[in-house]
């Protein structure tokens, strides 16, 4: 069985929309699928019933951001009611405080002498497939910056404008890490801790963010994200056995030309690590 639990579409950050995703995600062979775009449910509509109608098993999912000791965490939930009232009023929260964000990195650009960055991105988000009524990420901003010339390639936008630490890393406001998780469980769904080797963290400090995941009721790590390197992957399958966590995989998919995060191309879980899939919650 091939499982991919970590995907993003046009509802998000994504170049593929929710029904070609699908396809995509079918014709590479993947078996139990997770469309889990960031701090949006738009997607999932489409993509449940793509995949059911392809014969994937389908669950669920979301990329939830949360904060936890001044840095910004991602945390999957899976196997959630999409329609709960306070997932869904919390995730309004958040998408009024990504375009507040989308705003103040208009601007900041336009102080840089690259103005109507906002209107670009925008368009650039439509064009790619996307919501024009959702507001534009940074890869949308990226790609207005390389059609207008500002920079050679995307690549170049988050190194010089947009990456982590520069002009266009603007901190939102996101839940704490206990409410996010809360409020996955409250949905009927479960947490996992997206890609944890990703922040940077020194290996305690890691460890004290695990522990306290757990203790907020998170209930699994994602311990391969793309074709991750293996020992990468096997330090975190050992963290997941002592912290008595369930292991997820995914691909991380927003692109095709990524090849490192090819749909269904991840690399493999340690033997020694208890999917996630072997709760009950993914045999519904």
């Amino acid at each position: 069985m091939i499982a991919d639990l970590h995907m993003h579409s046009t509802a998000s950050d994504g170049m593929l929309d929710p029904l070609e995703l699908m396809r995509e995600a079918s014709s590479a062979g993947i078996s139990m699928v997770a469309l889990t775009d960031h701090d949006c449910l738009d997607g999932l509509p489409v993509a449940a019933q793509a995949a059911r109608e392809l014969g994937m098993h389908w669950i669920s999912g979301v990329e939830l951001s949360a904060q936890w000791q001044g840095h910004t965490l991602h945390v999957l939930g899976y196997g959630f009611d999409p329609e709960s009232p306070a997932l869904l009023a919390s995730i309004e929260e958040v998408r009024n405080g990504r375009w507040l964000r989308a705003e103040q990195i208009a601007r900041k650009l336009a102080a840089k002498r690259m103005p109507g960055a906002l209107e670009g991105a925008m368009a650039a988000q439509v064009a790619a497939g996307g919501d024009p009524h959702s507001p534009p990420a940074r890869p949308h901003f990226a790609d207005w910056m390389l059609e207008a010339g500002h920079v050679r390639d995307r690549a170049e936008a988050f190194r010089k404008w947009l990456g982590a630490g520069k002009l266009g890393d603007i901190k939102q406001h996101w839940p704490e890490l206990p409410e996010a998780v809360s409020q996955i469980r409250a949905a009927g769904g479960m947490a996992v801790m997206a890609h944890p080797w990703h922040y940077g963290f020194t290996r305690s400090r890691l460890r004290r963010a695990l522990t306290d995941f757990a203790q907020a009721g998170g209930r699994g790590i994602e311990v391969v994200n793309g074709q991750q390197a293996v020992e990468q992957v096997a330090y975190l399958g050992k963290l997941s056995e002592e912290f008595g966590f369930l292991a997820s995989c995914g691909s991380d998919f927003h692109t095709p030309e990524s090849p490192w995060t090819a749909l269904g191309k991840m690399t493999s879980l340690p033997p020694q690590c208890t999917p996630v899939w072997d709760d009950p919650l993914f045999s519904r």
